[in-house]
């Protein structure tokens, strides 16, 4: 039975699309005969103590050097490129989106975070990615070589058809408050056309910014649209499909994404996407299912809700769309077998 390590910072059950990604890949991979051991790292990752870095290190660095040690990329981009480079284990990167991209980072810390991931991704014999995007700008920008880099998009179950909601059509969101998700700008977008019939549902962690979840608070009340725009926390699987299910419109104004499950678990349910143009999102949403717009543009994005809003045929031309294209989509046995192949060149190169 081929064996791995999965080290990943933090709980693997935190609710956000990168851990999914990971629950989901162990389990998958189980059922493709890998035995895969998770390693827990500290969760300060990727702004660790100096303590969480030492004790991160001192963990990775007993693990049997047999197996190849695959490091969600949280953690493997901010990691000491020294340590990594001394250690003999057989490093396998997993990167969703490079460090230095998340949105709301000063330009000193993320440059910071770009040499570091750098100069840790010289130390990867393999370096897995979850949408061509994010693998282009690592060989263009990290200097990754292209043939150590696997791309393994998420994997996407079948979802039952949106039917939308029967009385005010409803605008789903599904993410974590935080700034690279732009909710903000999506707060200024819905200002703009108030006067339309619609109500939103934000699903998604108030937790892991509370400063920036409790500024989104305060602009939606300011703009009075607190009785419009409901925030409901993380929901279980089962609740959240059924808002898939009974909404009319997915968006979410992400400012980068490296790959975006949400957008193809909407994709999946047959729903209208609106959303911007930005990282693996064109990738993930094809131009018959949805409408992009640029990133941080309030204008555009008003007006592409409003013209789905009052465009019902639009919108059925596009969730018709969508659910063709939610057909074909990877699953998760297609992406475990991509990063087994990864895992296993580990071994050899």
């Amino acid at each position: 039975m081929p064996e791995a390590w999965f080290a990943v910072p933090g709980a693997l059950s935190t609710p956000t699309g990168g851990y999914i990604y990971a629950r989901r890949l162990v389990a998958a991979l189980a059922d493709l005969g890998w035995h895969v051991e998770v390693v827990a790292l500290p969760e300060g990752f990727p702004f660790p103590s100096p303590e969480e870095a030492q004790a991160a290190c001192r963990r990775l660095a007993k693990l049997n050097a047999s197996r190849p040690v695959l490091v969600d990329g949280l953690a493997f981009g901010a990691l000491d490129s020294s340590f990594l480079a001394e250690a003999r284990q057989r490093w396998v990167a997993l990167v969703h989106h490079p460090l230095a991209l998340e949105a709301g980072l000063s330009e000193v810390i993320s440059e910071r975070l770009r040499q570091t991931e750098k100069a840790a991704l010289a130390r990867a014999r393999q370096v897995i990615v979850t949408s061509p995007s994010t693998g282009r700008c690592l060989i263009s920008d990290y200097a990754v070589p292209q043939e150590r880099v696997t791309v393994a998009q998420p994997g996407t179950d079948l979802g039952r058809r949106a039917r939308g909601n029967p009385s005010v059509p409803r605008l789903l969101t599904v993410a974590t408050l935080t700034p690279r998700k732009g909710h903000d700008v999506l707060i200024e977008a819905l200002g703009r056309i108030a006067e339309l019939s619609w109500d939103a549902l934000w699903v998604g962690s108030k937790d892991r910014d509370p400063d920036n979840a409790a500024a989104l608070v305060r602009a939606i009340r300011a703009r009075g649209l607190s009785e419009r725009i409901i925030l409901t926390g993380n929901l279980d699987a089962a609740t959240l499909a059924d808002c898939y299910v009974q909404s009319d419109l997915f968006v979410l104004p992400s400012r980068h994404e490296g790959f975006g499950m949400a957008f193809a678990e909407a994709l999946a349910h047959g729903l209208p996407v609106v959303g911007c143009a930005a990282g693996a999102v064109p990738e993930t949403v094809p131009s018959d299912a949805g409408l992009l717009v640029p990133p941080d543009d309030v204008e555009a994005l008003a007006a592409a809700l409003a013209s789905l809003l009052t465009d019902p045929a639009r919108r059925l031309a596009l969730a018709e769309a969508a659910w063709r294209h939610g057909r074909s989509l990877p699953r998760w046995d297609q992406t475990a077998a991509q990063v087994a192949a990864a895992l296993t060149k580990a071994l050899v190169s």
